[in-house]
């Protein structure tokens, strides 16, 4: 009995020993340790999966259902006529090369927008629905500029289609949908809000872009699809990403929809695109170029000079004024500008809020038409020349050379010149550039004569 008593006593204190030995080590550890993860706090905040949508009031079912049967799966099949092997040349046989994307019906009659770098080159278009029904589409009219296209098919009956927003009131922050038709799978749905409005993704390119940015993933197939809000409404035509390995990584670009909307509507009314312009050259503001032009504004579009003739110098916009603001649209940098003036038209005005020695004031302003016209073998946009150009050059006739698309042309120093010969004919508009590179023959050279900002005559053959 007493042995027993006495190892009941034992057990006793031992537990008690190990309990307190819990207590005192393991609890005080494991505390320690949570401790430790809490002041670590950035797992938790970049952790999307932390974040649940269930919770939230956001209701993305709506948008969806209103979308998809709406946006198509485009397939373009371009026959050339150079052979693909040396076999089918000795056949005769062309070479049949097939891509595809996406677009979005925007009447119930069968209008179609997509991108022009889906249809671009192509002999044959087919349209296939979300129901898997298949047509038949004809090119209706493109603006590579832009990158928008827009097709037609002749459906059986009324189609869903997606009504277009004000993409000038799409906020930052601001849920959105992309929905697209890649590699003919039907349509597909992803979710993501905007990063960001007015994306140049290249400001040295001469060629302003303003694309909505958002991080709903887009890949290769979704190109022409839809951007759209919580309603349903279309506010963005997909057509970009940036990666180096061609699939997402996190954000992608939307041609807004206001320029798309105004795309369409000009190729439907008069067969191609009419652009409205200031008639300024100048750039967007930092603090390095604030300090360069020694003003005190780090936002805004600095005027570097006024294109003679225009409505920016007949409205009395001058050197030196810093753009603010746009009919109430601010103005933060030069794709915000550009952005906005991409959803107007020649005689349109606009009220252009300046800033000049510290004073705003509000400059009424008519948008002059700048026919222009895009020589791609040479990565050249020409415009017209006004009767104050040709003064100024002390000529009678040629085109001005607006921009330089093309990497390996920006070496000539060619843009601000004046193209007076094209393979040895007179050029005195964008029509005579027309006609004689449509005279060419396949391969021939192209020659061109041009007179440059300093007066000097300089002739180039390009093969």
């Amino acid at each position: 009995m007493k042995q027993t008593v006495r190892l009941f006593a034992v057990a006793l204190v031992a537990g008690a020993i190990t309990l307190g030995g819990y207590k005192l080590f393991v609890e005080n550890t494991t505390q320690e340790i949570i401790t430790q993860q809490e002041e670590i706090p950035s797992y938790l905040l970049t952790n999307l999966s932390n974040f649940d949508i269930t919770n939230s009031s956001i209701d993305f079912t709506e948008a969806a259902e209103k979308t998809i049967h709406a946006v198509v799966h485009v397939k373009n099949t371009t026959i050339s006529k150079q052979p693909s092997s040396l076999r089918d040349f000795f056949r005769g046989e062309p070479r049949a090369m097939i891509g595809s994307g996406s677009g979005v019906i925007i009447s119930p009659d069968g209008y179609i927008i997509t991108n022009n770098h889906v249809i671009d080159n192509s002999t044959q278009l087919e349209v296939t629905l979300n129901n898997n029904k298949t047509y038949p589409a004809k090119l209706i009219g493109t603006d590579p500029k832009t990158d928008i296209a827009l097709i037609k098919i002749e459906p059986d009956g009324q189609l869903p289609f997606v009504p277009f927003a004000d993409s000038n009131d799409v906020k930052i922050g601001e849920w959105v949908l992309a929905v697209g038709n890649p590699f003919n799978l039907t349509s597909t749905v992803t979710a993501g809000i905007v990063s960001a409005k007015a994306r140049d993704l290249n400001e040295f390119d001469s060629n302003p872009q303003s694309f909505i940015q958002t991080d709903a993933a887009v890949n290769r197939g979704n190109s022409g699809g839809a951007l759209v809000n919580t309603k349903g409404q279309l506010i963005g035509i997909n057509t970009a990403i940036t990666s180096e390995t061609g699939s997402f990584i996190g954000y992608s670009f939307a041609v807004p929809s206001n320029t798309a909307r105004k795309v369409v509507e000009d190729i439907l009314e008069f067969g191609d695109v009419q652009r409205g312009i200031l008639g300024i050259q100048g750039g967007s503001l930092n603090s390095a170029r604030a300090k360069y032009y020694g003003v005190n504004e780090t936002e805004g579009v600095y005027v570097n000079s006024i294109e003679k003739g225009s409505g920016a110098e007949k409205g009395g916009i001058k050197k030196g004024d810093i753009i603010k603001n746009i009919d109430g649209y601010k103005i933060a940098k030069f794709s915000d500008l550009s952005g906005y003036l991409g959803s107007k038209r020649p005689n349109d005005v606009v009220d252009v809020t300046v800033l000049r020695n510290g004073k705003e004031r509000i400059i009424p302003v008519t948008l002059v038409k700048i026919e222009t016209y895009e020589i791609e073998d040479l990565g050249l946009e020409v415009r017209n020349t006004n009767k104050e150009q040709l003064r100024e050059y002390d000529l009678s006739n040629g085109v001005l050379i607006s921009n330089v698309f093309s990497r390996d042309m920006r070496k000539y120093d060619l843009e601000g010149s004046i193209i007076t010969r094209l393979n040895d004919r007179p050029v005195k508009d964008i029509e005579d550039i027309k006609r004689i590179l449509a005279r060419r023959s396949y391969g021939e050279a192209i020659k061109l004569t041009s007179v440059n900002k300093q007066g000097e005559l300089n002739s180039f053959i390009f093969r």
